[in-house]
């Protein structure tokens, strides 16, 4: 998720001050992604930094500094929107690595592992499901949260199943300790 992406967006809009970005944000996104209101403002001062933004000084009149966005903060705006996210290498996955660990340590269920992972996740698509009969509907930017989140988790249960179903076909359900890589050699001539 881009925070700094998100203000600027936000900030197209008009002058806010740091607290108002948080709640709009956060109200914007269906309150799906609490964010912390010391990372706005150590967003926005990088923002300031890299003149993307500009902020009217606080002062005794004005408790609170105002940002708005540069004409460079509506340039590099643009640009992210238009620029897909980069989807070429898969994201290090801990359910993944947890299945493929699980491979190579003795004695550990692999089936039951993913039966525990798929629970949890058929649990957790219950209580989006929930979420988006309590009214998401009525809340755009909730009901496109909760959409994108329940179709993340249908693609983790479909995986867990297809996994489990290559595990139990597979001749070795536990694969065998790769043996450790050679030792390189040294060029001749070289110090340790």
């Amino acid at each position: 998720m881009s925070v700094p992406h998100a203000l600027l967006a936000l900030l197209s809009e008009g002058p806010k001050y740091g607290l108002q970005l948080r709640e709009e944000f956060e109200a914007r996104t269906g309150e799906v992604w609490p964010l912390n209101v010391g990372q706005v403002y150590t967003t926005l001062q990088r923002l300031e930094r890299d003149g993307l933004v500009a902020s009217d000084g606080a002062d005794d009149a004005a408790p609170q500094k105002d940002y708005r966005i540069t004409t460079a903060g509506e340039d590099e705006l643009a640009s992210w929107l238009r620029t897909p996210p980069d989807l070429a290498s898969p994201p290090r996955d801990e359910l993944v690595i947890k299945v493929l660990v699980a491979l190579r340590v003795p004695g550990v269920d692999v089936p039951e592992v993913l039966q525990v992972h798929r629970r949890y996740v058929i649990e957790l698509m219950q209580q989006w499901t929930r979420i988006k009969e309590d009214g998401a509907e009525d809340d755009l930017g909730l009901a496109l949260a909760v959409d994108a989140e329940l179709f993340r988790l249908d693609a983790v249960v479909r995986w867990l199943d297809s996994a489990d179903s290559r595990i139990r076909r597979s001749p070795v359900t536990q694969v065998k300790r790769a043996a450790p890589l050679p030792k390189l050699r040294r060029p001749m001539g070289t110090r340790r």
